[in-house]
């Protein structure tokens, strides 16, 4: 008897689509202070299997001193779904979209080989048909958890892909660093940008989400001047953000070409916990956006490798706390 009713929790399971934590490959990580959860790449079985986000380092869950600042900002989960996805994730501009011929390839750095449906522009919200996957490898250890992605393309491409997700020793930091070798016959131009999927202890969009910025911030787009406003560098919500409701602009503006400027902080006011974003190099543009769950800076790092050549990058978040 026992046994029918595992089997049958299992069929229903699988049948409502609603899977747990268990399903997919996964890697715990703790430097004693920060603990996360990663999930990894997997052709079959891994969690995401979409075509817009890097596969490397989607993170859905991290807490420090009792707060915590990942989860699931969205409503409905499928493994191929673009947004299906949690943590600071990133995902690199597609190569030579716009000049490959309808049914011919193109390549997205951290996803792999894709097929180009239409004559229509590329569009992230898209579900693109994947060639080849690439080659992942993952290499785990408590505190790191290091992916590596090679892809060889007919067309003159190839790279291999280096991103550590690395608890710093001894501090509430976690660091993104990421090399990008060019082992092909073209040149590599993209843009990388994060999208922040903060939900730091699930705190609605609205005023208790903070997010400030180090430079004299100026904003325009939809929702701005009526549900966020911008005051002293930092964006502010003027009442909670129903369900369905966005908020986007398509590039702050204020920004300069000093790495200094890639030095963001996003609060939840009433908690008091906070994150520190920072990197070394220079943002290219600021995308912003905001629904009812998340409210996600997205800056732009521009990449340019020539053959033969590698270029390197870090982001670091240092979370901190405001109250005792």
């Amino acid at each position: 008897m026992r046994k029918k009713f595992i089997l049958f929790g299992l069929l229903t399971s699988l049948c409502s689509g609603v899977f747990t934590a268990t399903d997919f490959p996964e890697a715990d990580i703790t430097n004693g202070i920060v603990k996360a959860k990663l999930y990894l790449p997997d052709v079959s079985n891994g969690y995401y299997q979409g075509t817009r986000f890097d596969w490397g380092g989607v993170i859905p869950s991290l807490e420090y001193k009792g707060h915590t600042y990942f989860g699931k900002w969205f409503d409905h989960y499928d493994p191929k779904l673009h947004d299906a996805i949690s943590g600071p994730v990133e995902e690199f501009t597609p190569l030579e979209y716009n000049e490959a011929a309808v049914g011919a390839d193109f390549v997205k750095i951290g996803v792999g080989i894709l097929r180009k449906p239409d004559d229509k522009p590329y569009s992230f919200a898209s579900t693109y048909d994947v060639v080849n996957n690439g080659k992942w490898t993952v290499k785990r250890k408590s505190e790191v958890v290091e992916f590596t992605h090679e892809l060889t393309d007919q067309s003159g491409y190839a790279y291999i892909y280096h991103k550590t997700v690395r608890l710093t020793k001894g501090k509430p930091e976690l660091v993104l660093e990421h090399s990008l070798k060019n082992v092909g016959k073209k040149a590599i131009a993209t843009s990388v940008y994060n999208h922040n999927f903060f939900m730091i202890d699930n705190e609605p969009t609205g005023p208790g989400v903070k997010v400030t910025f180090p430079f004299d911030v100026a904003a325009e787009g939809k929702g701005f001047g009526t549900i966020a406003n911008v005051k002293d560098k930092s964006i502010i919500f003027t009442r909670p953000l129903e369900k369905k409701e966005q908020v986007f602009s398509a590039g702050l503006q204020g920004l300069t070409q000093s790495p200094k400027d890639y030095d963001l902080k996003i609060e939840n006011v009433k908690t008091g916990a906070g994150v520190r974003i920072t990197s070394d190099q220079p943002i290219e543009k600021l995308v912003y956006w905001a629904c009812s769950t998340t409210a996600c800076p997205e800056p732009y790092i521009k990449l340019n490798v020539e053959p033969g050549k590698e270029v390197k990058w870090k982001i670091n978040y240092a979370f901190y706390t405001t109250k005792k």
